[in-house]
């Protein structure tokens, strides 16, 4: 099933809309099967590289696909157990500020990618209909875990696309 369009932030409808699969599981799954075969494509004398002074590099790209995962699909765990408060945002741009990636090479990103994505289709595969659809409060508005999974999906082919068309 996908996402209602009521159960998550407008925003999100950009990532969302980029997912082909109508199922999150197989979704995520042939997302991940792409994301790293695209990373497999990327030459490493490009990881450093930025389009435009004070845009990130690839390496920094790619470690935000795997920040945002792991914020969303916890975001996903929190409203799935039925969490009350609302949760905090997150500044993309400080996280990559801080993030030292002086000794990451994109094979080591690509080997984090694949183990926080395998992590987050095993958080999924557990959860149901009734835990998927069961909404829950972010600084930025209201989502459900269903319609976060495919924001995570969605985001990752967001960023591919953003890599092949500027930096590669």
């Amino acid at each position: 099933m996908r996402p209602d369009p009521q159960h998550h932030i407008p925003y999100f409808s950009r990532y969302i809309d980029l997912v082909s699969e109508d199922e999150l599981i197989s979704a995520l799954e042939n997302d991940l099967d792409a994301f790293l075969g695209f990373l497999r494509t990327v030459p490493e004398n490009k990881a450093d590289y930025a389009y435009a002074p004070g845009k990130w590099t690839v390496k920094q790209v790619i470690n935000h696909v795997i920040d945002t995962e792991r914020i969303f699909a916890y975001r996903a765990l929190c409203f799935a157990r039925g969490e009350q408060q609302t949760l905090p945002g997150f500044e993309e741009n400080d996280y990559a500020a801080q993030a030292n990636l002086t000794h990451t090479d994109l094979h080591l990103l690509a080997q984090e990618f694949d183990v926080v994505r395998r992590s987050t289709i095993l958080m999924f595969k557990q959860l149901q209909e009734p835990e998927l659809l069961r909404m829950g409060q972010m600084a930025s508005g209201r989502a459900n875990p269903l319609s976060l999974g495919f924001t995570i999906c969605g985001h990752g082919k967001h960023h591919v696309n953003v890599l092949k068309e500027r930096y590669l």
